[in-house]
């Protein structure tokens, strides 16, 4: 969801990888109330704001390919497996190879999905945090969607902010809801003309120090600052329930104000150093962006859920599991700041595309 990883996604993850390594994996998203939400990143990276989906579209028209999405073929080529699973990457650029139809880096393959940054909450902030867009790789897989049938295209994810970062902070689950409903407007007002993926999904993540990318090592979930560009903490504690609030907040704005489905990108070890484990963990009907801590290896791929020929498999978080039809998305290689001196790479359940 963070080149946008210490959890698992800034490129070679460098921002992800000292929380995740205190956690055991940072994670990205929260769950939504059940009554606000009923159904509810090689090569040189690519650093900038990116054109917002308000001006004119870079890579393609994102109700053509919306169209594509809804008629796809789940056609395979070697490597992706079984039939509607596709291959991927996100935020840094990655070395895909190919002139179209492109495969993934390293493991061959269909090159399916690039999930770029939207947005990032201490950029937003004025705090001086980085925005990671690859408009090379959106292209590729935008190219890949509408000339050649193949994978699901571009989607996005805000960099989220935790409740602790909030200016207005007052301990109340109602002005945590008000900061989620304030992203999701930035979110909204920031996504890249070549998003067509239906799902905008939360990068709610225990970065660790991570200067570059955000002044808060936890991002405002555990910790309460004195202000959002401080660095500096007031309070080191917040109730899973604020928490919470944020997620919701940023649920139903999104579900309000436009046709986006509202996801989560996380892992089980951040999730619940986050939210714990009682009724503000669990996010029934929320999609789901999974990553898995210290895998560098690329030798053994993934088949459906699970590498070929090891033990290890994607693990969803806040109740759900991969049987679930909101189990959309696993970064397989690359989480939890573990460097494979590649990048980030993806599986993803196309069939399920909402």
């Amino acid at each position: 969801m963070t080149g946008a990883g210490g959890s698992g996604r800034l490129g070679p993850r460098l921002a992800r990888s000292k929380l995740a390594k205190a956690v055991g994996a940072a994670a990205l998203l929260v769950p939504l109330a059940a009554s606000a939400w009923s159904a509810t990143r090689g090569s040189v990276a690519t650093v900038s704001r990116p054109a917002t989906r308000r001006s004119a579209a870079s890579v393609s028209s994102p109700a053509a390919t919306r169209a594509v999405v809804a008629r796809q073929t789940h056609d395979v080529a070697g490597g992706d497996s079984p039939p509607g699973f596709w291959y991927g990457t996100d935020s840094f650029t990655m070395p895909v190879t190919g002139s179209g139809p492109y495969t993934e880096p390293v493991i061959g393959g269909n090159y399916g999905r690039y999930v770029g940054m939207a947005g990032n909450w201490a950029h937003w902030q004025g705090c001086g945090g980085k925005v990671v867009w690859s408009t090379t790789n959106a292209g590729q897989a935008a190219a890949n969607l509408t000339s050649y049938h193949r994978g699901v295209g571009v989607a996005a994810y805000w960099f989220m902010a935790g409740p602790g970062v909030d200016p207005s902070y007052n301990g109340t689950v109602a002005e945590a809801q008000a900061w989620g409903q304030q992203q999701a407007a930035r979110a909204l007002a920031d996504l890249n003309a070549a998003v067509n993926y239906p799902v905008v999904w939360m990068d709610v993540e225990l970065p660790g120090n991570a200067p570059d990318f955000t002044p808060a090592p936890d991002n405002g979930w555990n910790n309460v600052y004195t202000s959002p560009c401080s660095g500096q903490v007031k309070t080191p504690h917040i109730a899973p329930a604020i928490d919470r609030g944020v997620i919701d907040g940023f649920a139903s704005y999104l579900t309000a104000h436009s046709s986006d489905k509202p996801g989560v990108y996380s892992a089980p070890p951040a999730w619940t150093a986050i939210f714990g484990t009682g009724s503000a963990s669990k996010i029934p009907g929320l999609y789901e962006w999974t990553y898995t801590a210290n895998t560098s290896s690329l030798t053994h791929h993934p088949a459906a859920w699970c590498l070929k020929s090891t033990p290890t498999c994607a693990h969803f978080f806040g109740g759900q599991h991969s049987s679930d039809g909101t189990a959309l998305m696993w970064q397989w290689s690359g989480g939890g700041g573990t460097s494979n001196g590649v990048g980030d790479f993806d599986q993803i359940d196309g069939a399920r595309t909402p």
